[in-house]
C-alpha cells in the first residue's frame, strides 16, 4: 500500500484529517533531507491554509524523507482531495459578483427587471455587473491539523464499522467496501448489525467466488438474514424497506443460497414477514428443481407462502393476547423475545393493570435486551412526562417524515423512573464486561451531541454529524451563509435543465413564521439578511456550475424577534436530488460578510453532497439566541406540507418545514455525554484533567463527536 493511492487518505482525511505516506523509515532521514525539503514543506502548508487545514510536526517531520517528486504527488492529490471536501474543488458564479452589496443596495424594480429578463432567457442572461476589487478576508479562523496517519487506522475503521450496533450511511458503506476489497482484512466474528452481515456476505462472495455455504453459515442465523444478502447481491435495499429487482443467480449461488436458507431455523413465521419479496425471490432461486431430501423444509415454505397457506405468527399470537388483556400470555410470550419486550413497555404500562408484574417480568430480561435498544428505552422513560410533540422518522425514507401531537395516556412518573433504572443497570451490567478505560476525560460539550442510532439516511458531509446534533457558534460569528452549487442533467444547457434554489425562513421560538428570504424575496426589510439572486439554469454538466448565496445576520434575527432561521435547498424544476449529477449545499461562519471573497473556504463550516430521494432538504437550523448549529440533513415530502399550489417552493412548504424543524428541535434522543458517562461508571475512572486521562473525550483532541464510526463499534 502506497501513499498514492488517492482514495485511501479521502477516507482518512474525511474521517480522521490523517493521511499516509510511504518511505517513512526514521529521524536519521529527516535530519538528512532537512535543509533540501523544507522550502517545498512550507509552500504547501501556506497553500493547505487557505483551505483550512495544516500538518502536524509529525506529518511535517515525515515529508521530509520524501523526494521532490513524491513530494510534488502526495501534494496534488492532497490539495485535489482537500478542495473537494470543502467544496474548493468548482468555480462559484453567482448572479450578483458584488453581493451581498449590489443586492442590498440596489433598487428593488432593478432586481426585478433583472430577474425577470433572466427567466425570459432561461437563465442565460446575467445582470452587467461588474465585479468589483472585494478587501481581504478579516475572519481569524481556526485550522484543522492533518496528522500522520497508519494502515491500522483504516483496519481500525473497518472493525468500528463491522462492529457497528446501528446503521450506516452510504458514506460508511462506501469506505467499509473499499477497506475490504483493498486491505487484507478479516471478518469479523461478531457483526452485530444484521445489515452489516448481508453488506460483508456480499463483499465475500465478490471476492471469494468458490466460497460454500459452511463458511457463512455462522453469519446467517434467520430467513430474514438470508433474505438481506439476496437484497445486497442485487444491489437493492438492505434494510428491506424499498422493494428490490432481484437479479438472476448462477447455480452455484442458488444452491449456497438455499442451503444457507435450509440451515436456519424455523423459517416460516419469519419468511411470512416479507411474504411478497420472497415469493419473487423464489421465482429467481427456483428451489423446486432440487431434491426433496436436500431443500425440503425451504420448498415447504415457498409453498405455503405460494399458496396462501396460514403460519401462526409471534405478533399474531401476541395482538390476541393483548387484545383479550390477557397480559400473563402476552408477557410469557415477550420474555423469549427481549427486544421485542422493551418496544412494547409504553403500551403494556398504559393498558395493564397490573404495573408491577410488567415491570417485574421486563426485570427478567433487561440483560437481554441489544444495548442500543435500551438507551433509547431509557431516554424514552426519562422524558414520558412531557408533552412535546411526537416525531415519527420511516426507515429509509426521512422525507415521509411527520408529528403528531402527544396524546398518549400518562404513566405514572414511580412507573418510568423503575425502568430508567432498570435499563440503567443493564447498560452498566453490559458495559462491564468490557476492557477498563481508565482514566477517562469527558467533556461537557458533548451532550449536545446525540447518539447515532441511525446513519442510514445521514448525507455525505465534509464532517460526520448526528441529525439532531447542536455545535456552538464560534464567538466571532457574526453571519451565517449558505451555499449552493450544482449543473444541469446533460451537455445541453437547455436540455435537462436544473433549477436549484436557496432559501430561509425565520421563525420565532415557538416556530411561528416571521419572514423568509429566497428568491421571491431577495432582501428583508426587518433583518440583515440577503440572497445573491436566482439563477434557473444550471449550465452543461460538465460546465463550471452555478451558485447562490443567502446571509443572515445573527444579531438582527434576535434583535426582532426571531429565534431560528431554517435553511432549505429545492429543486424547482422537480428531479430529485438523487438523480442530478452534481448538486452540493454548504455553509460559513462569517466575521465580516464584506472581506474576502463571496466563498471562502477557510470559512467553510459543512459541506454536503445533495443525493436524496426527495425535491426538498432541510440541511441545518440556526438557533441564533443560543448560538448553536442544529444539524437537520433531513428530506421533506412535498404531498402533505403544501399550502398552496405556488410550486416548490418555499412559501409552499412553510408548515411541513415548521413541523419538521420543530420536532428535531424538541426531540429528547440519548446524547454522547450521558453514553460515555455510564462506561465511566461501569468500567472507567473520571478525571477533570486532560494530562491525567488514558482517554480523552472532546471536541479538539482524542475522540470527538464527529467520529460516529468509533461510538457505533465500541461504545453503543
Amino acid at each position: 500500500m502506497v501513499y498514492g493511492d488517492k482514495k485511501m487518505n479521502e477516507i482518512l482525511l474525511r474521517r480522521k484529517n490523517k493521511v499516509i505516506l510511504e518511505s517513512v523509515q526514521g529521524a536519521a532521514q529527516v535530519q538528512q533531507a532537512d535543509n533540501d525539503m523544507t522550502p517545498y514543506i512550507t509552500t504547501m502548508m501556506k497553500n493547505v491554509e487557505g483551505l483550512g487545514y495544516t500538518f502536524s510536526r509529525e506529518l511535517y517531520d515525515a515529508l521530509h524523507v520524501l523526494e521532490k517528486t513524491e513530494l510534488e504527488k502526495f501534494y496534488l492529490e492532497l490539495i485535489s482531495i482537500l478542495k473537494k471536501m470543502v467544496g474548493a474543488d468548482v468555480v462559484y458564479q453567482p448572479m450578483y459578483p458584488n453581493f451581498p452589496e449590489s443586492v442590498m443596495n440596489e433598487q428593488e424594480a432593478q432586481l426585478y427587471f433583472n430577474a425577470i429578463v433572466h427567466y425570459w432567457s432561461f437563465g442565460m442572461f446575467y445582470p452587467n455587473e461588474r465585479k468589483e476589487e472585494r478587501l481581504p478576508l478579516f475572519d481569524s479562523v481556526k485550522v484543522k491539523v492533518i496528522d500522520l496517519g497508519k494502515l491500522k487506522d483504516l483496519e481500525d475503521i473497518f472493525l468500528c464499522l463491522c462492529h457497528s450496533r446501528t446503521s450506516l450511511s452510504q458514506s460508511d458503506k462506501e469506505d467499509l467496501e473499499w477497506i475490504f476489497k483493498n486491505l487484507q482484512v478479516s471478518i469479523p466474528e461478531d457483526i452485530p448489525l444484521k445489515e452489516n452481515v448481508a453488506l460483508i456476505g456480499k463483499l465475500y462472495l465478490e471476492n471469494a467466488p468458490l466460497a460454500s455455504a459452511k463458511e457463512l453459515r455462522k453469519l446467517f442465523r434467520t430467513a430474514t438474514d438470508v433474505l438481506r444478502l439476496i437484497t445486497a447481491m442485487s444491489q437493492g435495499d438492505i434494510s428491506l424497506t424499498e422493494n428490490t429487482k432481484y437479479r438472476s443467480f448462477r447455480r452455484r449461488e442458488r444452491r449456497l443460497l438455499l442451503e444457507l436458507l435450509q440451515g436456519c431455523g424455523q423459517i416460516d413465521e419469519d419468511m411470512n414477514r416479507y411474504r411478497e419479496k420472497w415469493i419473487r425471490v423464489g421465482e429467481r432461486l427456483h428451489p423446486g428443481e432440487y431434491k426433496e431430501a436436500q431443500f425440503g423444509k425451504v420448498q415447504d415454505a415457498f409453498g405455503k407462502l405460494r399458496n396462501h397457506i396460514k403460519i401462526e405468527t409471534f405478533a399474531g399470537k401476541l395482538e390476541q393476547a393483548m387484545g383479550r388483556a390477557d397480559y400473563q400470555t402476552a408477557l410469557d410470550l415477550l420474555r423469549k423475545r427481549p427486544g421485542e419486550f422493551a418496544r412494547k413497555l409504553d403500551r403494556l404500562l398504559r393498558c395493564a393493570d397490573n404495573k408491577n408484574m410488567i415491570i417485574n417480568t421486563f426485570k427478567d430480561v433487561a440483560g437481554e435486551v441489544s444495548t442500543p435498544v435500551l438507551l433509547q428505552v431509557r431516554e424514552h422513560f426519562l422524558h414520558r412526562s412531557q408533552k412535546d410533540a411526537r416525531v415519527f422518522f420511516p426507515k429509509g425514507n426521512l422525507a415521509r417524515s411527520h408529528y403528531i401531537e402527544n396524546v398518549l395516556p400518562e404513566i405514572e412518573e414511580k412507573y418510568c423512573s423503575a425502568i430508567v433504572r432498570l435499563c440503567e443497570n443493564a447498560l452498566l451490567n453490559s458495559y462491564k464486561e468490557k476492557d477498563f478505560l481508565g482514566n477517562v476525560y469527558l467533556s461537557e460539550e458533548f451532550r449536545r451531541y446525540l447518539v447515532p442510532f441511525s446513519q442510514r439516511s445521514a448525507g455525505k458531509t465534509l464532517k460526520s454529524v448526528v441529525r439532531g446534533s447542536r455545535m456552538p457558534v464560534a464567538e466571532n460569528v457574526c453571519a451565517f451563509r449558505g451555499f449552493i452549487w450544482w449543473t444541469n442533467m446533460k451537455n445541453d444547457e437547455n436540455d435537462g435543465r436544473v433549477d436549484i434554489d436557496l432559501s430561509a425562513a425565520i421563525f420565532d421560538e415557538n416556530f411561528n413564521y416571521l419572514e423568509h428570504i429566497s428568491y421571491t424575496n431577495l432582501r428583508s426589510e426587518k433583518y440583515r439578511a440577503c440572497h445573491s439572486g436566482d439563477i434557473v439554469n444550471g449550465g452543461s454538466v460538465n460546465g463550471s456550475g452555478v451558485s447562490e448565496f443567502l446571509d443572515v445576520d445573527v444579531d438582527s434575527v434576535v434583535g426582532y424577534g426571531g429565534r431560528y432561521v431554517v435553511f432549505q435547498v429545492y429543486s424547482f424544476t422537480g428531479q430529485q436530488f438523487c438523480d442530478i449529477p452534481r448538486v452540493m449545499f454548504g455553509w460559513m461562519g462569517r466575521q465580516d460578510v464584506k472581506s474576502g471573497e463571496i466563498y471562502a473556504p477557510t470559512t467553510v463550516e459543512q459541506k454536503m453532497d445533495l443525493a436524496a430521494r426527495s425535491r426538498v432538504c432541510i440541511p441545518v437550523i440556526f438557533d441564533c439566541k443560543e448560538r448553536e448549529i442544529i444539524w437537520c440533513d433531513m428530506s421533506l415530502s412535498l404531498g402533505g406540507c403544501r399550502a398552496n399550489n405556488g410550486g416548490n417552493n418555499v412559501e409552499s412548504n412553510l408548515s411541513g418545514v415548521a413541523a419538521t424543524c420543530y420536532g428535531i428541535v424538541h426531540a429528547h434522543k440519548p446524547n454522547l455525554y450521558d453514553l460515555i458517562d455510564l462506561h465511566i461508571k461501569a468500567r472507567g475512572v473520571r478525571v477533570e484533567n486532560k494530562e491525567e486521562a488514558d482517554i480523552v473525550f472532546d471536541l479538539d483532541s482524542g475522540i470527538t463527536p464527529f467520529d460516529t464510526e468509533v461510538f457505533m463499534g465500541e461504545y453503543i
